[in-house]
């Protein structure tokens, strides 16, 4: 029996918002449970440690963050070489670069990667742990470890970057090239599981981050003094966070889901002024909607983000396209970037969250260019030059 994909996106939402692992939307492996289902976790096994072998990542790149199974310890990290057009493999086939260089598993949850000149920094959300890797290798330089639940790395100075968590309450301040925790910021308010932290953008000293599980907030960071010194109230959920040319805020909310303690509301697409912090455009999706992964062009001029289909839009439109980017062709477009240099769009397709994913390259004018097969929940990107 087919179930429909909005259902089980709902499920998913509802069975294991409580999981934290993955970002917004959770392993269907274990979301089928609560439909009375099974599938093979094909692929889902722990695998130990191997003899390291020695690659070049060549070209300009683009690295690629499987998030695997949660508690499965499978999260792999691929690399597309963007100069020709190929994915870096291995004699047998396989594409996680991570696992070939050093000859250890990636860990649980690949939530995210950044790359600050010769390193990549690869954040393992469910591991609590930070690797640091050679851009043109893969090879471990550096771990960082005493994490809680990390999510994403904000960089303010090669020797100073913020490290937002799911359930720490606090942002973790750590020395890139030591590889050491410096300290933290308190954003416990007291409440229940607030404030977890998730995506940054800068605007002059202060850092905004939003607060995505059971929370409607973006925090504002003094990045001079390390404290927290305001928030903006948005709609339930806020997934992502980006600021354009104009010095404009972007995030997009899920809504919640039914039945949630936190409430159910209808998704919408905010923009804020990082100067005023005031709340300057809302767009208001349908209920049923799941909106998500807001991200930019190289210009920062032109908005993209999930909501089934692909959509994008003129960061000075007063309303979404009634056409999308690329349509919804029953498809679980999980992941979405955009080349800052080409304005060629990626978009990951999780499948059905057991076996290994799919990345869809596209043209600026949707052409499909590239078609790649990469590991298990594709989930976020980080491109290298």
């Amino acid at each position: 029996m087919r179930i429909p994909l909005l259902l089980i996106r709902r499920i998913l939402r509802t069975c294991f918002t409580e999981a934290g692992a993955c970002r917004i939307r959770k392993p269907a492996s274990a979301a089928l449970l609560c439909l009375g289902l099974s599938l093979p976790l094909a692929g889902c096994m722990e695998y130990g440690p191997v003899e390291p072998i020695d690659i070049t990542l060549p070209g300009r790149g683009l690295f690629i963050s499987n998030e695997g199974n949660f508690t499965y310890g499978n999260a792999s990290l691929s690399y597309y070489d963007i100069t020709h057009s190929a994915l870096v493999t291995n004699e047998d086939g396989s594409n996680d670069i991570f696992y070939s260089a050093n000859g250890i598993p990636l860990g649980d949850v690949a939530q995210s990667a950044i790359v600050r000149g010769n390193t990549v920094y690869v954040i393992i959300n469910n591991s609590g742990v930070i690797f640091a890797i050679d851009r043109r290798t893969a090879k471990i330089t550096g771990t960082i470890r005493g994490l809680t639940s990390p999510r994403y790395m904000h960089f303010l100075s090669d020797t100073k970057a913020y490290v937002t968590d799911l359930y720490a309450r606090a942002i973790t301040i750590v020395n890139p090239e030591s590889c050491q925790i410096t300290g933290r910021i308190d954003v416990n308010n007291g409440y229940g599981r607030q404030h977890p932290t998730e995506q940054m953008v800068q605007y002059k000293n202060f850092v905004f981050t939003n607060c995505w599980s059971y929370d409607n907030k973006i925090l504002v960071i003094d990045s001079d003094t390390d404290s927290v010194v305001d928030s903006i109230e948005v709609g339930i959920q806020p997934t992502s966070l980006v600021i354009d040319k104009y010095d404009k805020i972007w995030t997009i909310t899920d809504g919640g889901y039914k039945g949630s303690p936190y409430g159910h509301e209808e998704p919408c697409l905010y923009r804020i002024d990082a100067e005023t912090r005031q709340i300057e455009k809302r767009i208001v999706f349908d209920l049923n909607d799941a909106p998500s992964e807001v991200c930019l062009n190289g210009t920062r001029d032109t908005l993209y983000f999930i909501n089934e289909a692909v959509w994008r839009m003129d960061v000075r439109a007063d309303a979404v396209p009634r056409e999308p980017f690329l349509k919804y062709n029953n498809t679980i477009y999980y992941g979405l970037t955009v080349d800052p240099k080409t304005s060629e769009v990626y978009v990951a397709d999780a499948i059905d969250y057991v076996q290994n994913g799919v990345v869809y390259r596209f043209s600026p004018q949707a052409v499909p260019l590239d078609t790649l097969r990469v590991g298990i929940t594709p989930g976020a990107f980080c491109f290298a030059e």
